[in-house]
């Protein structure tokens, strides 16, 4: 099955692609795109892998479900469209970078200028049906993301995994932490920020200390 997805990706994905699973995955979304309002737009289920190629991938920030708001969802996880408000965890994630960093919290919450510096910003589940948070979940997309990162951890050197809240953790699982740098915090969702599980982990300077050390250019973030 041909994919169109940004062609660095293809060698370590092509085999995915053709496996039963992801055929019947490809069914599944297409139905329901057809069938009912999903996001991100479809030009956009793969725009992650676009904005950052296989060589360039620096740093992975695991997220879960794209938002199922109207408008919201651009396939960069934690990331929003130009103009739309900043959903919760957005805003917490981008308080911790002025804490961390003393950046001051941008204009736009568009995180396709963090994707082309070498952040791969990867949903486990890359779609999902409008007001309907999980809906796409437990389809296929879990193992396909699975196999992306192990894609990562196999062929790369010296990744920045960062992984928050519980079920990033679990995803991250995979990573061969003697290649890799990996970094886990809570959430930065309210839930989890308001009981003191995220805000104070300074992972944005962490990261780019680690990435000066190996001479690699650090993130704006």
């Amino acid at each position: 099955m041909q994919v169109k997805i940004n062609s660095s990706w293809q060698p370590y994905l092509q085999n995915e692609f053709n496996k039963s699973y992801f055929q019947s995955l490809v069914a599944f979304v297409k139905e329901e795109y057809t069938n009912y309002k999903c996001y991100p737009k479809g030009n956009q289920i793969f725009a992650a892998f676009d904005a950052c190629s296989f060589q360039d991938v620096k740093v992975v920030i695991i997220g879960q479900d794209p938002y199922h708001g109207a408008g919201q969802a651009n396939g960069l996880c934690f990331s929003v469209n130009d103009s739309i408000p900043f959903p919760p965890s957005l805003i917490n994630i981008f308080k911790e970078i002025e804490q961390d960093l003393g950046k001051p919290i941008p204009e736009t919450g568009n995180l396709e200028r963090w994707a082309k510096q070498g952040v791969l910003l990867l949903n486990a589940t890359l779609t999902v049906r409008e007001a309907s948070a999980g809906s796409h979940q437990n389809k296929g997309w879990e193992a396909f993301t699975d196999a992306v990162i192990d894609a990562i951890s196999q062929n790369n050197e010296k990744v920045v995994f960062l992984l928050w809240g519980g079920y990033a953790k679990k995803k991250g699982a995979r990573i061969d932490r003697n290649k890799h740098f990996v970094l886990e915090t809570g959430h930065p969702s309210p839930l989890s920020a308001n009981r003191g599980l995220w805000f104070g982990n300074k992972h944005f300077s962490k990261t780019n200390a680690y990435l000066e050390q190996i001479g690699k250019e650090k993130i704006i973030w």
